[in-house]
């Protein structure tokens, strides 16, 4: 995306998406809408994810499809046919920009949006959604890290990083303080966890330069910057010492 402050373009990623965090204060705190996905079909089938879906041609309006713009339409656009709300597209505040590993299911770069969840009912797309359900961050990670609900690093990360909200004036301000942060992911040939760019051995994982050292990421020798999501246990841990 042309907002984000450093390329994706080494990635092997080569269409863009859009998926957009819905937000609401609810009884007891800061609340998101999940979606499930079907079970039987798709890249992220079973998985509990943020509304959201490829840019199309459409979205462009005759401009890049990885620019801001095209995916701002691209992301009110997909909130409308998965869950039925019309939201306002200057309303969205952009905060990440998701460049997969090589081997990922779908090689989208994917921006991720965050918005005041619009009046209206929910009207789920029976194609694609199965179910949503709005959800405190803190409740969803407890559900995945017992088993019970179906997330992807990106979704896991942003409800990790929702932690601390109290609010959606909250969530929203710190967003749009830290703008566009780039995660280029990378995976260990043991694909136990997901690296960043930000990781002292980033550069040794696959597409890198060299190999990872054999030291668990937690072991008192362990040296480094550490920007992964070790995913070879529940629940997931996520290091970030930049």
């Amino acid at each position: 995306m042309d907002s984000a402050p450093e390329s994706p373009s080494s990635s092997a990623a080569t269409r863009s998406a859009a998926t957009v965090v819905l937000l609401r204060d609810g009884e007891l705190g800061l609340e998101v809408l999940l979606a499930e996905r079907p079970s039987d079909r798709g890249s992220f089938a079973g998985a509990w994810v943020f509304p959201g879906g490829a840019v199309d041609e459409a979205d462009a309006l005759g401009g890049p499809t990885d620019g801001l713009a095209a995916a701002r339409r691209a992301a009110a656009r997909e909130v409308e046919e998965e869950v039925g709300l019309v939201v306002d597209e200057k309303e969205l505040v952009p905060f990440s920009l998701w460049t997969p590993p090589k081997g990922a299911p779908k090689q989208l770069t994917t921006a991720f949006f965050a918005v005041r969840v619009p009046d209206g009912e929910l009207r789920l797309a029976a194609d694609e959604v199965v179910a949503a359900e709005w959800i405190r961050p803190v409740d969803a990670l407890d559900r995945h890290a017992a088993g019970a609900m179906t997330l992807w690093p990106p979704t896991w990360v942003t409800l990790h990083g929702l932690l601390g909200a109290r609010s959606v004036d909250a969530a929203l301000a710190a967003f749009a303080e830290g703008g566009v942060r780039p995660y280029r992911a990378r995976r260990d040939d043991a694909r136990r966890m997901v690296l960043w760019q930000e990781d002292g051995e980033y550069d040794a994982a696959p597409g890198g330069d060299g190999r990872i050292p054999a030291v668990s990421d937690d072991a008192p020798d362990a040296q480094g910057a550490r920007h992964r999501l070790m995913m070879d246990r529940l629940p997931w841990v996520y290091h970030h010492t930049f």
